[in-house]
């Protein structure tokens, strides 16, 4: 989780939202990013749907069987789908997102049953120091 926190940091020098994550399959990281909407002017260019493509890329498969994704910010639906059509094994995840999470905050796909996959969730990881980077962002942009 530090080292998604650390692709967090990146996102605020290009005046995105903080968020960062990583990709790990056996020990090893296969993907890192953050989010790049601002960059890139794209909206789907998410820190997890970057990284999520970066991993199928390493694996040479779209199947994301045996990776765990951590990211410092719970998935939005866009994310979240993305996530159970590649077949993601586990997210681990900072801070809760209330307005827009879809890992249980505001809806739930993830472990939803009615799917043909459910993703392992953990929430909560180092979620304060998550919490921090957007708290200041956001703070900064209504100063601002």
């Amino acid at each position: 989780m530090r080292l998604a926190l650390a692709q967090a940091e990146l996102a605020l020098e290009h005046g995105d939202v903080p968020v960062g994550a990583v990709a790990v399959c056996g020990g090893v990281v296969i993907g890192a990013g953050h989010n790049r909407r601002e960059i890139d002017t794209d909206p789907t260019a998410h820190a997890e749907i970057l990284v999520l493509r970066e991993a199928a890329q390493a694996l040479g498969t779209w199947r994301l069987t045996g990776v765990t994704l951590y990211c410092t910010l719970e998935p939005c639906p866009m994310c979240a789908g993305a996530m159970l059509s590649g077949r993601l094994s586990r997210l681990v995840y900072g801070a809760d997102d209330p307005k827009a999470g879809a890992a249980g905050s505001m809806v739930e796909l993830l472990r939803d049953p009615r799917f043909n996959h459910q993703v392992l969730v953990s929430r909560g990881l180092m979620a304060e120091e998550s919490q921090a980077f957007l708290q200041q962002f956001f703070t900064r942009l209504r100063d601002d």
